[in-house]
């Protein structure tokens, strides 16, 4: 209320106070009989001296008008301006004398007028002085408050806004929203404005910040909300959660800057149930590389669907730790007695893997484990051969040898064409897994290929992070390179849906959208820090992007697809392609070169063998 009262144009706010003087001197002039005749409600008064009452009202609103008491501006009022209300009083009370014998009003205590009008300047000069000591106090109060503008006038930012107004560090000083319907509505006392207006508003309040509340909205329609704030100037903020914030779980304190992934995020399918329970609800599912981006995701899905046991195998012992302490809080948030086994061990131990699939009776297995980082295998080659190739041999022989009921291999597009050791070493652990199922198992054996997940530990996006957080310059391989993205979340629920529907030597292709070109998405994470792109066209800009040239064997594009044979699914974002296989013929004389080289520590015959088999040529 006091936001609107402070942002009423000045006519308004005069005719305010013409309204509040038209009842209050009334009131002054009841006062002055009751203090004169020492009685509430006299009964000559209620019978004869009526007509004065409205008359003081009426002279009082003219008389301060004539002497201009209505021009002062409330907040700068000073000495001089009580001097005009001293004037205009003592002339009110005058007149109100003169009235008593105009109107031929009987009886009239001489000393009420002179009553009238010390009560009259208390009340006057009292409330201007009052409003002035208020107007600092508030503003002042206001001053230590961030101004910021709520995107979404809908439920949302209503709930948005009550969060908002219970807080010491921000307040709300308007809505900004794309339905015409809601433009130019007073909601929470604020106004919603078209995001037309949003460049004035900034300026008007001094807003920095902007807070998303739009959360119904697409993805394309977030993105657009996103475009009219950066292009202000102004960072953009939201809430981890807007259902804790519409349930009141959430505090405004959580509130955070908007991520790349809030972008690029796409507009969720809903998961199809029965698939998810197939292969997890009641049955033992153990997931390799549990401490990684997409191992992490998968145990938190594994446990949120009601698996009966949770096997965790992962070689890091501090990513072990994290997600075994992070599940083991969430059991007992919610009061669920899924047993986990945290196992320490690495996918090229055979042994360790038989022991732990054996004892633990395991049932389902994603096989998340794997070297990733494409620079990082290229200068290491065993080390990526060692776990991506064998260590997914020995995962799919312990399955096979266990009766596992279903396996489930997470690839990547860099399978694809691989140009390099870390995308022909995951081609090599597809095709094994492509073998073991043509064997003729009683394990479903699967994979399922997809591209960058969003945020993962080898993304380009934490680096992006680091580089705008040191001030710069965002390091860029090439102008043109593109990647194909997908959420973490999104992508772990692809992957078990994929797996249950798998029937023996699947290869699942996820749909991972539109690529995104990487030079605009760290333009995009420059804006969303609140800075600006320095470059020819803006050289006075905050943070530069550097385009440093293609890594060792990297690509400036990636494909999901070997070849155009792909057929769809029950799932809409899931496909299932036909390809090629090895022999098991081809197979183990390609396993057995590999070791040999391995052995040898022949670099230049490992990579042709890689090269050979994927890609008819050498690495």
């Amino acid at each position: 209320m006091q936001q609107w009262l402070l942002d009423l144009p000045r006519q308004y706010k005069r005719l305010v106070m013409m309204a509040f003087d038209a009842v209050s001197l009334p009131i002054c002039l009841w006062l002055a009989y009751v203090l004169r005749l020492s009685e509430w409600f006299p009964t000559f008064f209620l019978e004869n001296h009526w007509p004065l009452f409205p008359f003081a009202s009426l002279a009082g609103v003219v008389v301060f008008s004539y002497n201009r008491i209505y021009r002062t501006v409330l907040r700068y009022i000073g000495s001089q301006a009580l001097f005009q209300i001293l004037k205009s009083v003592l002339l009110l009370s005058a007149i109100i004398a003169a009235a008593g014998f105009f109107f031929s009003i009987p009886s009239v205590p001489r000393s009420v007028p002179v009553i009238f009008g010390l009560v009259a300047l208390v009340y006057v000069g009292g409330t201007r002085f009052l409003y002035r000591h208020y107007y600092h106090w508030v503003v002042g109060r206001m001053a230590e408050q961030e101004p910021i503008i709520i995107y979404g006038a809908g439920s949302a930012g209503v709930q948005l806004a009550r969060a908002v107004s219970d807080s010491q560090q921000y307040r709300v000083v308007a809505f900004v929203d794309e339905d015409p319907h809601l433009q130019g509505d007073v909601v929470n006392n604020r106004r919603v404005y078209p995001p037309q207006e949003l460049k004035t508003l900034t300026a008007k309040y001094g807003v920095r910040q902007v807070l998303l509340a739009i959360p119904s909205a697409t993805r394309q329609e977030r993105l657009t909300a996103y475009e009219q704030v950066a292009a202000i100037g102004a960072k953009v903020l939201t809430v981890p959660s807007m259902s804790d914030i519409v349930s009141g779980q959430a505090s405004i304190e959580s509130l955070r800057e908007v991520d790349i992934e809030d972008l690029l995020g796409r507009d969720p399918v809903p998961p199809q149930k029965d698939l998810l329970d197939k292969s997890i609800r009641d049955k033992v599912v153990m997931v390799t590389g549990a401490g990684g981006s997409i191992g992490s995701e998968l145990c938190r899905q594994v446990l949120v669907n009601g698996a009966k046991k949770l096997v965790m195998f992962d070689s890091s012992e501090f990513n072990l730790y994290k997600i075994e302490q992070e599940l083991t809080r969430w059991l007992v948030d919610n009061d669920q007695g899924i047993e986990l086994v945290p196992v320490l061990g690495s996918v090229g131990d055979l042994d360790g893997l038989e022991r732990v699939i054996a004892d633990q009776k395991v049932q389902t297995i994603y096989h998340a484990a794997a070297y990733k980082h494409v620079p990082m295998v290229e200068h290491n080659v065993f080390a990526g051969v060692t776990n991506n190739v064998f260590g997914t041999w020995n995962v799919c022989e312990c399955a096979s040898r266990n009766g596992v009921e279903r396996f489930i291999l997470v690839s990547t597009d860099k399978a694809v064409r691989p140009t390099n050791v870390m995308g022909a070493t995951k081609r090599f652990a597809e095709l094994i897994t492509q073998e073991l199922a043509a064997r003729g198992s009683k394990t479903v054996f699967s994979m399922v290929r997809f591209g960058n997940v969003l945020g993962s530990s080898g993304s380009v996006i934490p680096l992006f992070r680091k580089q705008i957080a040191a001030g710069g310059p965002v390091t860029v391989t090439h102008p043109e390179i593109t990647r194909y993205f997908m959420t973490i979340s999104e992508a772990a629920l692809l992957v078990i849906q994929a797996g249950s529907m798998a029937e023996g030597g699947d290869v699942f292709v996820l749909d991972m959208g539109s690529e995104v070109r990487i030079a605009d998405m760290a333009r995009q994470m420059i804006q969303l820090s609140g800075y600006t792109v320095k470059d020819h066209d803006y050289p006075q800009g905050d943070i530069a992007i550097k385009f440093v040239g293609l890594r060792p064997a990297e690509k400036i594009y990636e494909e999901l697809l070997i070849g155009d044979d792909v057929a769809e699914t029950q799932h809409p974002r899931i496909m299932r392609a036909v390809e090629d296989k090895l022999s098991t013929e081809e197979l183990t004389r390609c396993l057995e070169g590999l070791q040999s080289a391995k052995l040898k520590n022949d670099e230049a015959s490992a990579r042709k063998i890689l090269g050979d088999m994927t890609i008819g040529k050498s690495l």
